[in-house]
């Protein structure tokens, strides 16, 4: 168990640049605290040289990342005048850590709501489950999470021995979110600085264990809990759903850029809600035809494949039954299916 007194010892290997004493010897280190594998380190210099307080920042970081047991590191170092040490190249990127025992983890996002991004993590999920993977679902959306009511699980979440979250599971899924801390009714009413800490929290403090896919639902756009994931560990690949309108391409599109400026490699874009079939067996194209393809030629990413309108994907979103599980031989099941299978291919 990581205390105080391992983080101030730790730190004491830090020499100060050009002296041979260490910053807990020269009385810098104000504040240490340690809670469920995340470290908290608050510096503060005589000094106003922005390179010592960069390379005691760096040093630190590294000092505390390789302490066993250690899942996140902040390091604040301040200057005189409380000023805020300035951030090396990249910085923002420095905090990353791969979760224990998760070998892949994917982002599904879209640039705007109402495209069926919940539901396709959700059959995605269940569908690489079925195919013989370990996987997780991570719900990030915040204010509106729906994995809760499209996997069917509703219980809190119980607390390990080591003090981290056991996510509940269903359809052999482990799952998070934040559904499963609230009243069902309960608005989420947060400013930005709380959606950063849940998900870190999400991240870091839970006992995902041994998974071969951590599918991470985004909520739509670009904001706070697309970078907190993205900054906080390595993502594997970004999935883009959308439908096959130009209102919800033109978005898309702004979905992909922010995956590129991440360095985040898209693995692929998923057509929702391509077509619908009417009971005499005649395609209707409600929101277009072939937007999502044409885009991913347009964009030079992979196409995954497209899902028609099936009342089975609604009704088994609505039940907590997954059509991949309720159905996983008709069409509305083998949509889902196929796309698992493209998303696994980019990995072999």
């Amino acid at each position: 168990m990581i205390t105080q007194e391992t983080v101030i010892n730790a730190l004491k290997s830090v020499k100060y640049p050009g002296y041979s004493r260490d910053i807990v010897s020269f009385g810098l280190v104000k504040h240490a605290a340690a809670s469920n594998g995340a470290v908290s380190v608050e510096i503060q210099l005589t000094s106003a040289n922005a390179e010592t307080a960069q390379q005691i920042q760096h040093d630190s970081e590294q000092v505390l990342k390789a302490l066993p047991g250690v899942s996140r590191v902040e390091v604040a170092v301040r200057m005189p005048g409380a000023q805020t040490a300035p951030a090396p190249t990249q910085s923002a990127w420095a905090s990353q850590l791969r979760l224990p025992g998760v070998k892949r983890v994917i982002a599904v996002a879209s640039g705007k709501g109402g495209v069926g991004k919940s539901t396709c993590s959700v059959n995605l999920a269940c569908a690489l489950q079925r195919l013989g993977a370990k996987v997780g679902l991570l719900d990030c959306d915040i204010y509106g999470p729906t994995i809760p009511l499209m996997m069917g699980v509703h219980q809190r979440p119980t607390v390990s021995a080591d003090e981290k979250l056991v996510p509940p599971s269903n359809y052999g899924v482990k799952l998070m979110s934040i559904g499963f801390l609230l009243d069902s009714d309960t608005p989420v009413i947060w400013r930005g600085p709380m959606i950063v800490k849940t998900i870190q929290q999400f991240l870091h403090a839970v006992e995902w264990g041994e998974l071969d896919y951590l599918l991470v639902d985004l909520p739509p756009g670009t904001g706070d809990a697309q970078l907190t994931l993205c900054q906080n560990t390595p993502l594997d690949g970004g999935v883009v759903v959308t439908t096959p309108q130009e209102a919800s391409l033109g978005v898309v599109r702004k979905g992909i850029k922010m995956f590129e400026k991440v360095n985040v490699p898209i693995l692929g874009l998923v057509e929702n809600m391509s077509y619908f079939i009417t009971p005499t067996g005649d395609r209707v194209h409600i929101f277009g035809h072939g937007g999502g393809k044409q885009e991913a030629a347009r964009q030079n990413v992979p196409f995954l494949g497209e899902v028609p309108i099936y009342t089975a994907i609604r009704e088994g979103g609505d039940k907590g039954q997954p059509v991949v599980c309720t159905h996983p031989d008709a069409p509305e099941g083998q949509a889902f299916f196929q796309i698992a299978k493209a998303l696994k291919s980019r990995f072999e």
